[in-house]
């Protein structure tokens, strides 16, 4: 035990001196800098020799310290070399783009600080930027003044919210008794080109994958509002109780946007709690020229967006937005004495499926007030016009656009006498050229190409294009 009045030193390694700390810091950033610009000259696919990198991970047996330096240089070539790289201006792949560089900035100020933001009470301001955010994009999508809601790590974990929302105004007694205080089973309503997520929030909030159903669409891969009506009323009859109806603005498979005042008026007839799961396509709310593909988002009684989709900020930071902040006062609510908390505000702890959050906030924050709506409307509207340039060169070389989206996912298929898709799509990964998907709409088998990359060029399309039509 030591006996002195001194304390023994920090460790240096964990908390290193101001000089020593600068130069660690200046040599990541140039680091970071020379592998982007590597990556982007490079392959999109990892090039990692699996059973080498595991010989070396074995070696870390954390016994002995090692050089930081070191450390950093091994970190960032193994995610250079062992990764798909979706901050190459060539991944036409899923809804994970390359960060703009105003998140990135704020993830490091977030990373120095380190505040808790479950309670107002501990991080006033970061709670309130957060706060100001989310009322800024419910203006921005037509929901009332008061609405609120919360940054969250995942669009599902949004998702999941807005079905905890839908049980608890459904039943009061829910909140005690679960789904048991229900009269019947009860059942959640989205679209068969939905997000596969829905299934595991079925399970995840009690209700059971098969309180989900799946309604038809309309062949264009938009959901059927008529089918939802009838599959909702022969419920009912039935003795389910219906809570929820989501609809998808941008699907994952197709970029389409389901009939979202079609889908109000259904959920308004019957009662029902109507959810808009807007977490890529929501961005099109930036834009002066899209944002009217969104009609009927404001009718919403909650929304997702996800900023770490078409909003490029860094990875896990969704948004969920609501009409009636008390809703989730009364879903979330808990008892304790330990929490700095600040009664004249929602705090997070009290109002989200978190206790303990990062502040993610920041990231929508300095990005939509270093560029504006209209930064973000261009940002937007580039997108939508890269994947035009796309489908036009393709079309042009005889190969089929498939969906009929107007916003940045393109489905086609290639000419019959190209190759099979399975084919196209395994060759062209592992030519490292480019990277998209192979996907299905609408039950038929599509490669699926979307822009991501805010500085995609038209050599990159000109270079996807290619490689498409020559790795059949």
């Amino acid at each position: 035990m030591n006996t002195s009045d001194d304390l023994p030193s920090p460790v240096p390694a964990l908390f290193p001196a101001r000089g020593a700390r600068e130069r660690v810091d200046d040599l990541l950033t140039r680091e970071l800098a020379n592998a982007n610009e590597r990556i982007a000259r490079g392959s999109v696919m990892p090039r990692l020799d699996m059973a080498r990198f595991r010989q070396e991970l074995a070696g870390f047996d954390f016994e002995r310290p090692q050089s930081v330096e070191q450390l950093l240089a091994w970190s960032v070539a193994q995610l250079e070399h062992g990764a798909v790289h979706m901050t190459h201006p060539r991944y036409f792949g899923l809804f994970n783009p390359a960060p703009v560089a105003p998140s990135q900035w704020a993830d490091r100020i977030v990373s120095a600080f380190n505040p808790q933001l479950a309670s107002s009470g501990s991080s006033p301001a970061p709670v309130e930027i957060e706060a100001h955010v989310i009322r800024a994009i419910a203006r921005r999508a037509g929901l009332p003044a008061d609405a609120a809601g919360h940054f969250t790590a995942s669009g599902s974990e949004a998702n999941y919210t807005s079905l905890i929302c839908a049980l608890t105004r459904a039943e009061p007694r829910f909140s005690a008794e679960g789904v048991r205080a229900f009269s019947g089973p009860v059942a959640l309503y989205t679209s068969r080109e939905c997000h596969p997520a829905w299934s595991k929030i079925a399970h995840q909030a009690g209700v059971g994958r098969s309180a989900l159903r799946l309604v038809a669409t309309d062949g264009n891969g938009r959901m059927d509002s008529h089918a939802l009506a009838g599959v909702v009323a022969r419920d009912r009859e039935q003795g389910v109780v219906p809570v929820l109806i989501a609809a998808t603005a941008g699907t994952t498979g197709g970029g389409m946007i389901d009939p979202l005042a079609s889908c109000a008026a259904v959920a308004r007839s019957q009662g029902v709690w109507y959810h808009v799961d807007a977490a890529w396509g929501g961005a099109a709310l930036a834009s002066e020229r899209l944002r009217g593909l969104l009609a009927g988002i404001e009718l919403a009684d909650s929304l997702t967006i996800d900023a770490h989709k078409w909003f490029a900020t860094t990875m896990g930071c969704g948004m969920f937005v609501l009409r009636d902040a008390a809703v989730l006062s009364e879903a979330f609510r808990v008892a304790t004495d330990f929490m700095p908390s600040n009664a004249s505000s929602l705090d997070p702890y009290l109002t989200t499926v978190q206790w303990s959050r990062r502040f993610l906030g920041l990231r929508l924050f300095l990005s939509l007030a270093a560029a504006g709506w209209i930064g973000y409307g261009a940002h937007v509207e580039r997108a939508v016009e890269v994947i035009a340039q796309v489908k036009s060169r393709l079309q042009a070389r005889g190969w089929q656009a498939i969906n009929d989206s107007s916003l940045a996912v393109l489905c086609v298929v290639p000419p019959a006498e190209t190759g099979e898709i399975r084919e196209i799509v395994r060759n062209l990964l592992s030519s490292g050229r480019a990277w998209v998907a192979r996907s299905t709409f609408e039950g038929r088998e599509v490669i699926r190409i979307c822009a991501t990359h805010g500085e995609t060029t038209l050599a990159d399309v000109d270079e996807l294009v290619s490689a498409l039509h020559t790795a059949g």
